[in-house]
């Protein structure tokens, strides 16, 4: 972890950077700020954001994994919907494609942006990376469907004119959505938990001298060891088991002393969730207080519209990347799958709702349909998942495949 344990929390710069985002926040708010201005709030908004990531990070350090990188990405989800929220309220016509462009956004970041960078980075230390397909596999899967459910449906629709729901269908849509979110997590966090924990590579060993198949997390290796195949009550026990590979030799394929670490204390754990709370805020905040700004140079650069959404997107899921990236140097593949899947599930199951139900309220139109250019970019990006994620493994080529696919994204974003 990041956090030093042994550095009074309110010595650190990370509890003053939300109080600084704060007080920039107070002033910014409601004023047509100079250049010099939007500019101050700017670094105290990427501070906050890096102040996010370590806090989060120390309270995922003590409640461990996977519930750690849940914690994560519903905070930055928290971010995403109340961003959609502010600015689909004062956007006028514009509006209409805001959650449509930032959650698509945000699918195409996590599933090829951070998944990419991670393979490419795991790979460039360890020639290959190694994860749970079945893990990867169902999140991968929840995914696809969400995204299909919710982008691709209202395309198709002819109930309501244009690429529209229509108010039951965005109702079904809503609850069906939630439904799943819910669902996954209780599989990620109770159900099946070890097919979310990191691999042991000792595995991957065994796997490429033929005496394995597939790479095993450490609880699917216990449940092997013990004949229950990794179901059944093994799940139970991945939590007691997940910690072993850290405490000796068996260590999870890492040579940063920092994963020995021990958890925090409760005190230093809630003083940080606090401080993420408050970093949320102020981020949500001042992203609100530059947005005017970074609509009018999207306008002035002559860019289409939908450049906001992936702007903002990029910004709420920089704590992610960030996160995600220090996993995959520690040879963590599986925690950096997480967040990215974990992310994106998120995204679309607490956005969508949280929108359909604003909607209530919310003058004007709701279009979640895609454009014909990123339907293909969200099959292609479907086809592309499912073959890196299969076998369990994968090196430079499939992160340069994903991250040429994100590339493609952007530029169309920029020039469709």
């Amino acid at each position: 972890m990041s956090a030093d344990n042994s550095t009074p929390v309110v010595r650190q710069w990370t509890t003053w950077m939300p109080v600084l985002a704060l007080l920039a926040l107070a002033f910014g708010w409601g004023r047509d700020l100079p250049a010099l201005g939007v500019t101050v709030v700017a670094l105290c908004l990427f501070g906050a954001v890096l102040a996010a990531v370590h806090h989060a990070e120390v309270v995922a350090h003590r409640v461990g994994e996977p519930l750690g990188s849940l914690v994560l990405a519903v905070a930055v989800t928290v971010i995403e919907v109340g961003l959609i929220v502010m600015l689909m309220t004062g956007g006028g016509d514009k509006a209409s494609t805001y959650a449509r462009d930032t959650v698509f956004a945000a699918v195409m970041i996590t599933c090829n942006g951070i998944v990419g960078l991670c393979l490419l980075v795991g790979a460039v230390r360890n020639r290959t990376v190694v994860f749970n397909a079945e893990g990867s596999g169902g999140a991968l899967a929840t995914v696809i469907t969400l995204a299909t459910m919710t982008l691709v449906l209202p395309t198709f629709t002819t109930g309501a004119e244009g690429p529209e729901f229509t108010a039951g269908q965005l109702a079904f849509a809503a609850v069906a959505s939630l439904g799943l979110y819910i669902l996954f997590v209780t599989v990620q966090t109770v159900r099946h938990r070890d097919y979310f924990l990191p691999v042991d590579r000792r595995h991957e060993r065994g796997a490429t001298t033929g005496q394995g198949t597939r790479p095993k997390s450490p609880a699917r290796a216990q449940g092997s060891a013990d004949g229950t195949g990794g179901t059944g009550a093994g799940d139970r026990t991945g939590a007691a088991v997940q910690e072993a590979p850290d405490a000796g030799e068996g260590a999870v394929g890492t040579d940063d002393g920092e994963e020995h670490a021990p958890p925090p204390p409760n005190r230093a754990a809630l003083i940080s969730l606090g401080l993420l709370l408050l970093s949320l805020i102020t981020v949500v905040g001042n992203a609100k207080v530059i947005s005017p700004t970074i609509e009018r140079g999207v306008d002035n650069a002559g860019l289409p519209y939908g450049v906001v959404g992936v702007v903002i997107a990029l910004m709420v899921l920089l704590p992610e990347t960030l996160s995600a990236v220090r996993s995959a140097r520690r040879d963590r593949m599986q925690t950096s799958l997480n967040l990215a899947y974990g992310s994106a599930i998120a995204s679309i199951g607490l956005t969508v709702p949280t929108i359909a139900f604003a909607s209530i309220w919310l003058s004007g139109d709701l279009e979640l349909g895609l454009q014909p250019v990123h339907l293909v970019l969200l099959a292609l990006t479907a086809v592309v998942s499912a073959l890196t994620v299969v076998p369990g493994r994968a090196n430079l080529l499939q992160g340069g495949v994903h991250l040429a696919l994100f590339s493609a994204f952007i530029f169309l974003s920029l020039s469709p």
